[in-house]
């Protein structure tokens, strides 16, 4: 089944001109089919099927690949099911990735599909904030925390923004309506210590809008 699957991962890549590692679908195909099978039990993703796993969430992961040098420390806050972190992971071996979710099963989840992708990442019952601290307290800080489908910007900023000092920087995906978020958050008071600014984009498959990448970084 997996080397099936694995086939039509790295044949959907190449029609949508996705560069992968030659050695990831395999493990790629080993993620999906457990990802899917715990969503049977509970919702981690509507991406199920190889097309939309390979144009939303491989494709969000190859986008933000290549704006993380080598060997960087990554957090994957609210990693749900486990996009963007594991992804990363299987198409950056060099990356040292954790994953944290605060919903518990969530986490739990997750933690059992690393093992079924035969990964060893650390995956955390926590929020971010909490993860961000212990690891600047005990000298470790995150080089970069990357963030998909977790919140709008002001709350992310509400949360992170007053941390700023205690982590290199924030990559966050988002949609067409980055800049009404940047917006809102301004008004409300955030985005003082931070710049956002976009870093790149591409298109979201099925639709005329595209995705973003956002830059967060302290002043």
């Amino acid at each position: 089944m997996h080397d099936q699957l694995s086939l039509s991962i790295a044949d959907e890549a190449e029609r949508l001109g996705l560069v992968l590692p030659a050695d990831s679908s395999q493990r790629l195909a080993a993620y999906a089919v457990s990802l899917w099978s715990w969503n049977e039990r509970l919702n981690l993703t509507r991406h199920t099927d190889v097309e939309k796993f390979v144009s939303r969430d491989v494709a969000d992961a190859a986008a933000i690949e290549p704006h993380l040098a080598r060997g960087e420390h990554v957090l994957d806050v609210g990693t749900g099911g486990g996009v963007p972190g594991v992804l990363l992971a299987i198409l950056r071996p060099d990356l040292r990735v954790e994953l944290c979710d605060s919903v518990g099963k969530k986490a739990r989840a997750v933690a059992d599909i690393v093992r079924d992708a035969g990964l060893t990442l650390p995956v955390h019952e926590a929020a971010g904030q909490a993860i961000v601290k212990a690891a600047a307290a005990r000298g470790d800080r995150f080089d970069t925390l990357v963030v998909r489908a977790v919140a709008p910007l002001v709350k992310l900023l509400s949360w992170f923004e007053p941390i700023a000092a205690q982590y290199g920087r924030m990559l966050v995906v988002k949609g067409p309506r980055w800049e009404d978020e940047k917006a809102e958050a301004r008004h409300k008071g955030w985005a003082k210590q931070v710049v956002v600014r976009r870093i790149a984009s591409w298109p979201l498959r099925g639709s005329d809008n595209e995705s973003v990448l956002l830059e967060i970084r302290p002043r």
